[in-house]
């Protein structure tokens, strides 16, 4: 339940990040009534003290909706607590709404400044006390589609495990229509290629965000833009990858690399994406089809040794899966979304899932 917060002490500051294009929909976005506002855009009394006009006055309005914005991004960003950007949001007009009216941001729009930045004391917050209007489609100006609230797979993009955890457990008391229509939303077509939060975590190799969204019933089946499962685009990506590695290893032989704690492991993506595939197998029944089914047979020497023959005769569909994958599946799905990760302490774990940290702490 959206509930009342306590008064907090009395502060300062002022912050916001632009309403740029999150790449989702809208619901209403939350509104003060207009006497609570501290600025409006009727007409006053201008610097000279003459009569200021319309235009005038609403320029205004809009520059200092452009300061208090930045502020709150700012504050957001820089981690400040949560009580004062809570006083900050519902004190402040931020943004234009779609009716013309300064307005404040709503929880949604909150949160989606709390993933960007990480901070999940605020997430946490906004999550406990607005639980529906925080996972609510944003305001017109941080959306460029009709597509569903963009929280989850923002999440996924910006690898909040922390975050992403949480909403998950928040989402788990909606009724399964609603908690379905979050976990599966397809996002944009122009910028997500149409795409689930499961895409985006195979696409940027997020595997235990990928791990989370298919314990809570996320859907592995769906198709994006492009006409592909996340299963097969992850077989398209590593086949890409797999394609590419003996032009990279000899450019990367050829150059003298500085010492930097920001270079990747040579081989680590591709192990990434051989655990999402083995995550995915978890909850897949049927093998590759179309064009990811074809690659696999046209190379079959090269997918053998990269998979190793049981998973490439399982998703070449040669062969059912192999015993032990079939157990797995059984296993867990066995487990509720209202006990997952927590479950998987009880559970005999496969090495291959051990060193996930679903906690997002680390």
């Amino acid at each position: 339940m959206d509930g009342a917060r306590s008064d907090p002490p009395q502060g300062q500051g002022r912050a916001r990040l632009g309403s740029s294009g999150w790449c989702d929909p809208c619901l209403e976005a939350r509104r003060l009534p207009e006497a609570s506002m501290p600025w409006d855009a009727r007409p006053g009394r201008s610097a000279n003290g003459g009569p200021e006009g319309a235009g005038s006055a609403r320029l205004r309005v809009q520059k200092q909706c452009r300061k208090s914005s930045f502020a709150f991004y700012q504050a957001v960003r820089d981690l400040l607590p949560v009580w004062l950007l809570e006083d900050m949001r519902a004190s402040e007009a931020f943004h234009w709404d779609e009716r013309g009216r300064a307005a404040a941001y709503s929880p949604s729009e909150a949160l989606l400044y709390a993933l960007v930045h990480d901070h999940q004391a605020y997430a946490h917050y906004l999550l406990a006390t607005f639980p529906r209007r925080a996972l609510a489609p944003p305001s017109a100006g941080f959306r460029c589609c009709t597509a569903p609230g963009p929280h989850v797979a923002l999440a996924v993009r910006y690898n909040r495990v922390g975050i992403l955890r949480h909403i998950l457990r928040t989402v788990r008391d909606f009724p399964l229509e609603e908690r379905t229509r979050l976990l599966d939303r397809r996002g944009c077509s122009r910028v997500e290629g149409g795409g689930t939060s499961l895409h985006v975590a195979c696409e940027l190799a997020r595997p235990e965000c990928l791990f989370l969204l298919l314990g809570h019933g996320a859907s592995p089946g769906l198709r994006d833009g492009g006409g592909f499962t996340p299963l097969e685009l992850l077989l398209r990506q590593l086949g890409r990858d797999a394609s590419s590695a003996p032009a990279a290893a000899e450019a990367a032989s050829a150059t003298v690399h500085a010492a930097t704690t920001s270079t990747t492991p040579p081989g680590e993506l591709c192990q990434r994406r051989l655990l999402l595939l083995d995550l995915l197998a978890l909850y897949t029944s049927g093998a590759a089809a179309g064009p990811a089914r074809c690659e696999l047979l046209g190379d079959r020497l090269r997918w053998q040794k990269l998979l190793g023959e049981d998973k490439f005769q399982w998703l070449a569909g040669l062969a059912p899966p192999s015993l032990f994958v079939r157990a797995m599946q059984v296993l867990v799905t066995t487990i509720s979304p209202g006990r997952f990760p927590e479950a998987l302490d009880e559970l005999p774990l496969p090495p291959f899932l051990q060193p996930l940290d679903l906690t997002g702490k680390s």
